[in-house]
Parts: C-alpha cells; sequence; structure tokens
C-alpha cells in the first residue's frame, strides 16, 4: 500500500499523482532571460513530482536581484517556456511558476541602464546580498543598492506587471502562478514595519502593509482565475535584513483568513531555517491550519517521515522538496524506495551552462555505472 506522500490529491480541477512538490529554486541558467531546451530538460528530469514550481520568474525587467534568471514580459520569454511546459506535461506532471519581484533586495547591476531598485521605502538591505556585479564588473554576490521608495501609483503598476505575468504564463502553457509573498522580496517587504514607512494606502495597519499584497492576488485571480492561483510566504523569516516585530502572528492570521476567502489552488509556506535563517515557532503550522482551509503546501528542510506526519496529522497536504530536487533528478523514486540521495554541490547552484544542472544521474544511473 502506497504511503500517503505517493498517493493523488486535488489541486481545484487538477489532479496531482502525488503529494510532493517540487519547490522553487533559482538556478540562473538563462544568460538572455529567454527560457530553452536546456530548461525544459531539466524540468522534465524532475518531473516525478506531482507539482512543480519554477524558479522566480521576474515580472519586469526591473524586478530581478539576480543575474541570468528568466522572465515572463516578453513574447520571446512566453515562447521560450512553451518548450519547458509542454517537456513536462508530456511527462504528466504539473507545473506553476512563480512570480518574482525582489524589491530592494537587489542591485543596480541588476537593472535597466543601472537605476536605483525600488522598495516599499528607502532603507536599504544594508547586510543582504544581490547578485550581480561588482566595481571591478566580477560577478556574485553584492550588497544590495540603496532603494528608491515606490510612489502609490508605481505600486498599482507592479500589481499590473504580477497580472501581466500571470497572463503570460497560462499563454505559455502553465498551470498556473504562484507570487512570490516569502524569502524578504517584495510583497513581503510591504509586511515589515520596519521597512515599510510608509503613510499612504499601503502603510501603518496590519490592513494596509498587506494591501499590496491582497491587491495583487485579487488582480491576479480576476485575469487567470482562484484555482491558477497561489502564493509563497515565509512567516517569521528574517532573509532580507527583515527584522520580526510585534504584529507577525496577527499579520499571517490576517492574510491566513483572507486568503481563505479567495479559494487559491495553494497556499505554500516555508520554513527559512533551512535557509540559515528563523524556524517557525512550535505550534504555529498547527494555528496556521486553524486559519487557513486550503490546500498548505510546507517547504524547508523536508523529509519523507517530517512529510509523511504532517500529512497526516493534516497540517499541511502537500511536502515541497527543494535542495534534494537538484542532485536527485528522480527524488520522488528515490524517496519510495528508500535509495540514498546524491548530496548536492552548492557551488554548482548558480552559473550559466549544464554541470550541476542536467547532468546530475538517477539512482539506477549510478547504479550502472
Amino acid at each position: 500500500m502506497k504511503s500517503t506522500i505517493f498517493k493523488p490529491v486535488k489541486l481545484g480541477s487538477l489532479e496531482l499523482k502525488n503529494r510532493i512538490s517540487m519547490a522553487p529554486m533559482t538556478r540562473a541558467r538563462n544568460a538572455d532571460g529567454i527560457p530553452n531546451s536546456d530548461n525544459a530538460l531539466y524540468y522534465a528530469q524532475r518531473s516525478g513530482a506531482g507539482l512543480i514550481i519554477t524558479e522566480g520568474t521576474a515580472i519586469s525587467d526591473t524586478a530581478k536581484g539576480v543575474l541570468y534568471i528568466p522572465g515572463l514580459y516578453t513574447n520571446e520569454q512566453i515562447e521560450g517556456w512553451k518548450k519547458v511546459t509542454k517537456a513536462v506535461h508530456e511527462k504528466e506532471s504539473t507545473i506553476f511558476t512563480q512570480l518574482w519581484h525582489v524589491g530592494r533586495v537587489s542591485h543596480t547591476s541588476n537593472q535597466p541602464n543601472g537605476i536605483a531598485p525600488v522598495g516599499p521605502s528607502d532603507i536599504q538591505a544594508a547586510t543582504s546580498f544581490a547578485w550581480g556585479y561588482d566595481e571591478n564588473g566580477k560577478e556574485g554576490p553584492v550588497l544590495s543598492s540603496k532603494p528608491r521608495a515606490l510612489s502609490t501609483l508605481e505600486v498599482k503598476q507592479i500589481v499590473k506587471d504580477f497580472v501581466t505575468a500571470a497572463k503570460n504564463a497560462i499563454d505559455a502553457g502553465f498551470d498556473g502562478v504562484e507570487l512570490h509573498g516569502a524569502n524578504g522580496y517584495l510583497i513581503e517587504q510591504f509586511l515589515n514595519p520596519f521597512v515599510n514607512n510608509r503613510s499612504d494606502e499601503y502603510g501603518g495597519s496590519i490592513e494596509n502593509r498587506a494591501r499590496f499584497l491582497l491587491e495583487a492576488i485579487d488582480a491576479v485571480i480576476e485575469t487567470v482565475g482562484a484555482e491558477k492561483t497561489a502564493i509563497r510566504l515565509t512567516p517569521y523569516g528574517g532573509l532580507g535584513d527583515l527584522p520580526h516585530y510585534d504584529e507577525i502572528e496577527a499579520t499571517y492570521q490576517y492574510l491566513a483568513q483572507e486568503l481563505t476567502k479567495r479559494n487559491l489552488a495553494y497556499l505554500h509556506l516555508m520554513d527559512q531555517q533551512s535557509k540559515g535563517s528563523h524556524a517557525l515557532p512550535d505550534g504555529f503550522l498547527e494555528r496556521f491550519r486553524t486559519w487557513y482551509d486550503g490546500i498548505i503546501i510546507l517547504a524547508g528542510s523536508m523529509n519523507r517521515e517530517k512529510a509523511e506526519q504532517l500529512i497526516k496529522a493534516g497540517t499541511i497536504d502537500i511536502a515541497g522538496f527543494g535542495e534534494p530536487f537538484i542532485s536527485n533528478p528522480d527524488l520522488v523514486e528515490r524517496l519510495e524506495n528508500n535509495w540514498e540521495l546524491t548530496p548536492p554541490d552548492r557551488n554548482l547552484h548558480y552559473g550559466l551552462g549544464n554541470h550541476g544542472y542536467t547532468d546530475w544521474k538517477t539512482y539506477q544511473e549510478l547504479q550502472i555505472a
């Protein structure tokens, strides 16, 4: 009898072949920002997952904080992504793309004509790194540049950018989109009162600080439908120089209750302890489950035992695996058979070329070798 995580699950009108999701991971393999056949091969190799969520995909040319990431704001990018979605669908998996605006966690070298990145305020993420070019033109981690505060009208334009990217995603064959509201990027920057010091309709109260997130979600739902719309959140995270604040729990309770009303495809939580930041506090997941009654994905230091326990308890519905999928393209098969995992090589996570991208061996291939 199959373990719970290997059984099918409904995602709106979609049926996933198992309860394992490949979490979004930046791989920086697109020098021109256009997906290609190498990306199609990479995702097809990992289509044992019931749900694939792509790497963060830029919604505009000013949304980036990492070199060589793909986007979804040009016709060429739409055509490139069609290769990816076709390859994954041929393997009978489901694929959402993650829509990304990094906000202030960017560098002038990531921006067109070297302009300043934008954020809810002009407060700099002083100890956070983008991936760009230093003063000598060398590629690598660079401290985030001082941002420019968005005007009220510019915030509303970024909502429109999310909508355009979402429409482009559906045109490219994606089954849905996940808004990146996590890991210290733009949407989460608006939630944090230490970064969001605005005095307009997007600042001040919990409701105002959550307004940008909910407006973006509502606009995307109106365009592509609720069952094709999802979001990722990182409660209690600290990435991107986001300090903890007194209203964290109240903020995420408010969001959970508001997002419940919208009947999303899923809500994706990440425990940032796996990224060297804060863990979710004991009991938080169980409390969150009482606030949100839709599909919940959890990622972060996931293993088979943890996944099975949380799913059986009803705390989550789908288990998200990130880094293990990089070096184990056949991760689902390895988990099901309790086969040994190949450890990742973090030196190969970023960078152009296929080494460390599409050349990882399956367990069966390693046995033959």
